[in-house]
């Protein structure tokens, strides 16, 4: 079968010392793009847009820092621990979704404590823009040519010859898809329904949609860890695990509670 072949290079511009890489550009966008929803959504609900530029800044790092750390510490320690400086390449790709989650929180939560807004309320309104910043991030995975799927036959098989000659499951393009179509139901769900009233709600979909997508693309996923586990699911599945938990729960309690 003639397969897709993948060859991009990672870099899209080399100016001397400096590189522009793909991965580096959809990151930024991602928070550029998901920034401008957010001003939308302050302008909609009349809250001071003046507060968007700080609580960027805390979930940027916040975002960055969680990644990072969980993609070093769960998926490659060794590496990382021998090459310390190589924590800090992040544009050359590995950033865990998980950490990414944590990160945000918790750089949410160091924001809400300077400003009168609801943590719950913050969380909802970021689940929309953080479903496309996931999509972004997934795209530039692709051309990192990072995150493949395993060997495969179907029709639209991906040989990423950064990686090897065989055909497998582009599942970056997987996630991508899923996590844009994430996106897209929860800013119909915030803009035509009043389930944005419902406090966790937003927040929950977002979590269990995503990590049980997560969870299932894993399945057709190259080994990410780089050390071996004899468990049934993987480094990523376990960890996606609570993450789908706390969605349900909070999705429950959105729908229990009145008024």
């Amino acid at each position: 079968m003639n397969y897709i072949t993948w060859d991009i290079n990672p870099i899209l511009v080399s100016l001397g010392p400096l590189k522009v890489h793909w991965y580096g550009l959809l990151f930024a966008l991602g928070f550029i793009i998901g920034f401008q929803i957010m001003q939308w959504i302050f302008q909609r609900e009349h809250k001071n847009i003046e507060d968007l530029d700080k609580l960027l800044w805390f979930l940027l790092i916040g975002v960055i820092v969680g990644a990072r750390l969980a993609h070093v510490i769960f998926y490659d320690p060794s590496y990382y621990f021998n090459n310390p400086i190589k924590i800090l390449k992040i544009w050359e790709g590995g950033l865990a979704s998980h950490g990414g989650a944590i990160g945000a929180m918790i750089g949410l939560y160091l924001f809400k404590r300077s400003k009168e807004y609801s943590y719950l309320w913050l969380l909802d309104r970021l689940a929309i823009p953080t479903a496309l910043l996931a999509t972004f991030i997934r795209t530039g995975n692709l051309f990192n040519s990072e995150i493949v799927g395993i060997p495969t036959t179907v029709p639209w098989a991906v040989i990423f010859e950064r990686v090897d000659a065989l055909p497998r499951h582009p599942t970056q393009v997987y996630e991508a898809l899923s996590y844009l179509f994430i996106f897209i139901v929860l800013f119909w769900l915030y803009k035509t329904t009043k389930i944005k009233d419902k406090a966790g709600m937003l927040f929950g979909i977002l979590l269990s949609f995503v990590f049980i997508a997560r969870l299932l693309i894993e399945f057709v996923k190259s080994k990410q860890e780089a050390y071996y586990s004899e468990l049934w699911l993987n480094t990523g599945q376990l960890l996606s695990i609570p993450f789908i938990l706390m969605g349900l729960l909070l999705i429950i309690l959105a729908i229990r509670k009145k008024g």
